[in-house]
């Protein structure tokens, strides 16, 4: 019961990065221009993405080497 908080932060947070990737494929498709990543594109996503993902598998990990406990 603890944990619903931040399922639902986690939930939202991801809702929110599909709106915005699904925005962006939008704007795109709509100026009529094609949709590929490049070598400035992950020059871009890589900086972002990696403190991310490092951040909610330290918290992942975190909560399980915890467990349950208040």
């Amino acid at each position: 019961m603890q944990d619903i908080p931040f399922t639902f932060f986690i939930v939202f947070g991801f809702v929110w990065v599909i709106m915005g990737v699904v925005a962006v494929v939008a704007i795109l498709k709509a100026d009529n221009q094609e949709i590929r990543f490049g070598k400035q594109g992950l020059l871009v996503a890589i900086p972002i993405l990696i403190p991310i993902v490092l951040t909610l598998l330290y918290q992942v990990f975190r909560s399980l080497s915890l467990g349950h406990h208040a």
